[in-house]
């Protein structure tokens, strides 16, 4: 089985408009403890547990969303709005080809019946060549 991460650059996307939206929540929380004259706790309250959520994302991106899987039987892609089939059986996968759809360079899982998985490389956090070896070798070994 092998697992493939989110790219570091996407990551930092996720946990920038985190951080965004963190800002609006504590000017909100801000403006409201001012009109409402409450105590200014509240507002060290909400940025603790923005800051633990923060952790929180930036461990979950990191370590445990898988955004391509291959196992011996088939894969899954997660994460990928425009990807296609989400998942499938190897013995489904016609064959794997290199595109570029308006210039971003996928990876192309077509299946026989028409259908197809788009896999954006840039998203991935590994080589694109390394990823197409992998996938070929996993397509491989189901067609024997």
């Amino acid at each position: 089985m092998s697992d493939y991460r989110l790219a570091p650059p996407v990551m930092a996307r996720f946990v920038g408009a985190y951080l965004v939206l963190l800002a609006v929540v504590l000017l909100a929380v801000t403006v409201a403890a001012v009109a409402l004259d409450l105590d200014a706790d509240l507002l060290v309250l909400v940025l603790g547990l923005g800051v633990l959520g923060l952790i929180g994302l930036a461990w979950w991106l990191r370590s445990r969303l898988v955004v391509v899987r291959l196992t011996e039987a088939g894969y899954q892609v997660r994460m990928i709005r425009a990807a296609g089939v989400s998942e499938a059986r190897w013995s489904e996968v016609e064959d794997a080809v290199a595109a570029a759809p308006r210039d971003i360079e996928c990876l192309v899982l077509r299946l026989r019946d028409g259908r197809s998985t788009t896999i954006p490389v840039q998203l991935v956090a590994a080589d694109k060549d390394d990823l197409a070896r992998d996938v070929r070798a996993h397509l491989d070994r189901a067609t024997r």
